[in-house]
């Protein structure tokens, strides 16, 4: 198993334009805050303190959910082209169970969205520090580090399972295309989710990338949100924080962290086990 999620780590990272498409919808998001959508939201919070500081906290937070489900998806890749060309077969003849055989792909895009998320979270550490903000603290460090793990371990258990019905390489290919369209509005990063009709926001808030989301923005904006509204009325912080994502609510339940993490942790175990379902019923 270990040598199969070896061997798939090899080729993910040897093809250079399968680690540019798997993070191009980072790029887009990116390249769209940088020249549009920093400057015009920082510009309509002129009253609020380090307005910069807080929005660039803010679309890194967001950007970490996002990269550990495109990775994730470029990573599974292997696993499609291997049914495509005949390669599984090889695989189910081997001495390996198809559990283990499943285990190595899931470890090797596990393996690849980590890499790439610490990479992420690097680079956007970076450019909040050269846009004036702060480097976070250690302590907050180590939060993000544990929310990628964890963040990086339920994507690849969803995206395993919607790459367990492709069996063609231009399916595959449509299906990260609409993954890397629709990934940016799931996570309320192109619409905030406060600017949602309700019926979408309550999509947004049941997607579980979202929940992850919600977990790196707190980590990331806790020291901004202070600055910003430290000095004024909590109901007007909590109003921002729900129009934007920090929080999420159901009538008037706030969900708190630890639900966050249940929520991630309960959507690796039933995916993953749907995929390893799914994928045994086959026989190929």
């Amino acid at each position: 198993m270990f040598n199969l999620a070896q061997r798939n780590l090899k080729l993910f990272f040897r093809d250079k334009s399968t680690v540019f498409f798997s993070l191009l919808a980072v790029f887009i998001i990116i390249g769209l805050y940088v020249l549009f959508l920093g400057d015009t939201i920082a510009k309509d919070m002129n009253e609020i303190k380090d307005a910069r500081f807080l929005m660039d906290s803010w679309i890194m937070g967001g950007l970490l959910a996002v990269t550990s489900v495109t990775t994730t998806m470029g990573a599974f890749g292997t696993m499609v082209v291997d049914r495509a060309n005949g390669h599984s077969k090889d695989f189910y003849a081997s001495p390996l169970k198809r559990y283990q055989i499943a285990g190595g792909y899931v470890i090797s895009s596990f393996m690849v969205s980590i890499i790439m998320c610490m990479i992420t979270f690097i680079l956007a550490e970076i450019y909040i520090i050269a846009n004036g903000g702060e480097l976070l603290p250690m302590l907050s460090m180590v939060k993000v580090a544990g929310i990628i793990l964890l963040s990086a371990l339920s994507s690849s258990a969803m995206v395993f399972f919607l790459v367990s019905f492709f069996s063609s390489i231009n399916a595959f290919s449509t299906g990260s295309t609409i993954v890397g369209t629709l990934i940016g509005f799931l996570t309320g990063i192109y619409i905030p989710i406060g600017n949602l009709p309700d019926a979408v926001q309550f999509i947004v808030k049941i997607f579980p990338v979202t929940h992850a989301g919600v977990l790196f923005r707190q980590v990331f904006m806790a020291e901004p949100l202070e600055t910003a509204f430290g000095d004024l009325p909590a109901n007007v912080g909590d109003s921002f924080k729900e129009e934007l994502g920090i929080i999420l609510r159901f009538g008037d339940q706030t969900l708190q962290a630890g639900t966050h993490i249940l929520v991630l942790v309960g959507v690796t175990i039933i995916f993953f086990g749907l995929a390893v379902w799914n994928i045994s019923r086959k026989k190929s």
